[in-house]
């Protein structure tokens, strides 16, 4: 049974299977989800997931169908990939929803998408991105000017490494836009772009951004799930990892003090240290050469414009400093919407209650929506990453009307007090730590 998927295609698959047998396929080895009442034997091929092997693996066990929706533009071409894992269905006496969920709100939520589907919300605008793109390569262009008419002075200098952050800042929130084939309708198109925003305007790695993204809206602040919560033992999150630790006697740093040394580690170093030894390894380890060559493209065109100005210990003074500048926004606008929020251990939530959750919304504005990359509207973003960020504002009062029907938290906050929630946050789960730690 377990060998199903590997049978070849199924046109009237005949065995019937419960939840409760479901839900023992969710081991390294043996893995089965559920896609439209639908049961599919992902043990052998979840390896060659586009995606990645963990964003799969991660619904193990468990009805997958919201997720698939979410993450494929083109859902009917994906199908073809499935039929030959199908080995059978969900049994007709079995609830249409696993572990409890809500029938009537997921069936809801999956009008909404059609509904949005209809309001052709997923179409998206190339005026838009045309000249998102443009800004972008007009900042790098002003940059180079700047220091081709007035020189290398510090004031030149500060002023062109302000420029040259603010044009990687945006291309990040670009290259996001491609990575999540919300611009064009041929996924090719989407990742050939992507590989170019991400590889050639900023020296990153489009597969290390997917492999490890993809898993953070799958499971959003869930440990050992989401990447962006695994902090190293830097930080603890949430009430109840600080508690773990205190109670485990866990003091790999002062935690207490975590949202001071937050503002020494987090920002700055994020960026030019940590993401950069990772993407590096991750290309070299995982033979992503067309990403390490996109990347090397990128540094190839840096230093030659550079070099003949600063030389080579000044060029890399520089990028290293406006990375370091860059590092900072990203850290704020990333954080501000998932560390004030719940973290914790794998509830099983439906798609809308899990998203809500672990996501809150910032205030809408010109300079938000440009600021964050359109960010500010994370709980639409997490709700249907391959919409164009554009039409998030159009979609939001919808998803603010369906969760008041449910009771499910819709948050916003202004720009400055999301900024200021992450610190309080830190404080809080520190604090958490402190008490287990002493007393407990």
């Amino acid at each position: 049974m377990g060998k199903g998927g590997e049978k070849g295609e199924r046109e009237a698959p005949s065995q019937l299977y419960s939840w409760e047998e479901i839900q023992k396929h969710n081991l390294r080895t043996d893995k089965w989800l559920v896609i439209e009442g639908k049961v599919y034997n992902i043990t052998e091929w979840a390896a060659r997931h586009p995606g990645g092997i963990r964003v799969i693996s991660h619904y193990a066990g468990e009805d997958a169908t919201d997720a698939f929706q979410a993450f494929h533009n083109n859902p009917s071409f994906v199908q073809k990939f499935l039929k030959p894992l199908l080995i059978g269905e969900l049994a007709p006496g079995e609830p249409s929803q696993d572990r409890g969920k809500n029938p009537q709100l997921v069936n809801d939520f999956r009008a909404l998408r059609k509904t949005a589907e209809d309001m052709n919300l997923f179409k998206a605008d190339p005026l838009f991105f045309s000249l998102y793109l443009g800004h972008i390569i007009i900042m790098e262009a002003l940059a180079w000017l700047m220091v081709s008419y007035y020189g290398t002075g510090w004031i030149t200098t500060l002023i062109l490494s302000c420029i040259l952050a603010v044009s990687q800042a945006q291309a990040g929130w670009l290259q996001h836009d491609f990575g999540h084939l919300s611009v064009f309708r041929k996924s090719r198109w989407n990742h050939l772009v992507h590989k170019f925003v991400i590889g050639h305007l900023k020296g990153a790695s489009a597969n290390w951004w997917n492999h490890r993204h993809f898993q953070h809206h799958a499971k959003p602040n869930i440990f050992k799930k989401d990447p962006d919560v695994n902090m190293l033992h830097i930080f603890v999150l949430g009430d109840s990892q600080p508690v773990e630790y205190g109670k485990k006697k866990l003091k790999y740093l002062p935690y207490n003090h975590q949202h001071e040394y937050f503002f020494l580690i987090f920002p700055p170093l994020l960026i030019p240290v940590y993401f950069q030894m990772q993407i590096m390894t991750t290309m070299v380890r995982q033979r992503f050469w067309a990403d390490l060559a996109w990347a090397f493209s990128y540094y190839m065109r840096y230093f030659i414009t550079y070099i003949p100005f600063y030389g080579v210990l000044g060029s890399l003074f520089l990028l290293t400093f406006v990375r370091f500048l860059e590092s900072h926004w990203f850290v704020w606008v990333t954080q501000m919407n998932h560390i004030p929020m719940e973290i914790d251990c794998e509830k099983h939530r439906d798609w809308l209650s899990a998203q809500l959750a672990a996501t809150c919304n910032i205030e809408q504005s010109f300079f938000n929506d440009w600021f964050t990359g359109h960010l500010n509207f994370q709980i639409e973003h997490h709700l249907f990453p391959t919409m164009p960020r554009h039409n998030y504002c159009k979609i939001a009062p919808l998803v603010k009307s369906l969760c008041t029907k449910y009771g499910v938290h819709y948050e916003e906050k202004p720009l400055g007090k999301a900024f200021i929630d992450i610190v309080g946050s830190l404080k809080k789960s520190g604090e958490l730590w402190l008490d287990a730690y002493l007393h407990k």
